[in-house]
């Protein structure tokens, strides 16, 4: 593949918005530069989309494509470009970015509607929802060295109403779309295991063909939780979830009885050697 000429961003930047000032006689109207911005941004959208090659992209981000802020044109930023990589699930490109900007990729990038600050981790959420697996396992593994800040990213929430999945975290989502590989990839990384409730919610909706994936979520919540919260819906329904649960689950759950012996020697191991979990042999995983 042909390497990126450097191209220095905040200067291109700068470069670009000069010449559409100086193209209109010394301002671009308000109108006219959102409008160019648009166009610009979705000519990169389906260049992404078509998979061109990352200097190619790399070329138009730095000195063809702009985004209107604050009544003004400025560069594409890295995390706006990682996360069309997502949606068009554009590995490479993906992977340049993580390579050469870092974390800083990672950044939220401000809503367009209100215009407010971004936070939260909106790359991630992306990348589960869309089912970018090998993106995610990029992404986790570009925080992997910073500690407080990993934990910080890995268990966010987006902050803007206007955001899709505004409040929830990566792991909640993925337990609420039944992407259980996505699920997997985040806790062996250390992010929290929230959303229990919604796993047995999910398992209980769950047709035939669904199923297995929101079992496996359940499981994977079941391995990771260092201590199980009070279900009160188990025991307001005790038939219909030892059903769906199995004997030994249900009455652990319960609290009636300690874990199935399985369960106590994964949940060991997903406390002390979480990265070992998956790739353990069908056998040997837990099945509710």
């Amino acid at each position: 593949m042909r390497s990126v000429p450097p191209h220095p961003q905040k200067q291109t930047s700068t470069q670009g918005a000069e010449g559409w000032r100086g193209s209109e006689g010394g301002g671009v109207r308000t109108g006219g530069g959102r409008r160019q911005c648009e166009r610009t941004a979705f000519s990169f959208y389906c260049a992404v989309r078509e998979q061109l090659p990352v200097w190619t992209l790399e070329d138009m981000r730095r000195m063809e494509v702009f985004c209107w802020d604050d009544g003004h044109p400025r560069a594409f930023l890295p995390s706006e470009a990682l996360l069309y990589a997502l949606v068009h699930d554009h590995q490479d490109y993906a992977r340049y970015l993580l390579n050469r900007y870092s974390v800083s990729t990672l950044t939220a990038p401000r809503c367009t509607f209100c215009c407010c600050r971004g936070s939260g981790s909106t790359h991630l959420t992306v990348a589960v929802r869309y089912d970018r697996l090998s993106i995610l396992g990029m992404m986790v593994e570009a925080v992997k060295d910073c500690d407080t800040e990993q934990r910080d990213y890995l268990d966010s929430c987006g902050g803007c109403s206007h955001v899709a999945d505004a409040g929830k975290t990566a792991v909640q989502l993925a337990v609420e779309l039944s992407r259980p590989d996505c699920l997997l990839l985040l806790l062996v990384h250390g992010a929290q295991p929230n959303g229990l409730d919604t796993a047995l919610q999910r398992l209980v909706a769950s047709d035939a063909a669904e199923r297995r994936n929101a079992q496996r979520c359940l499981d994977l919540l079941l391995l990771f939780l260092p201590k199980l919260p009070v279900l009160h819906c188990l025991q307001e329904e005790p038939q219909r979830w030892q059903s769906l649960l199995g004997k030994e689950v249900f009455s652990w759950l319960c609290g009636l009885a300690p874990p199935p012996l399985l369960l106590q020697a994964l949940r060991c191991l997903a406390q002390f050697g979480p990265d070992q979990i998956a790739t353990l042999p069908d056998y040997l995983q837990l099945h509710s």
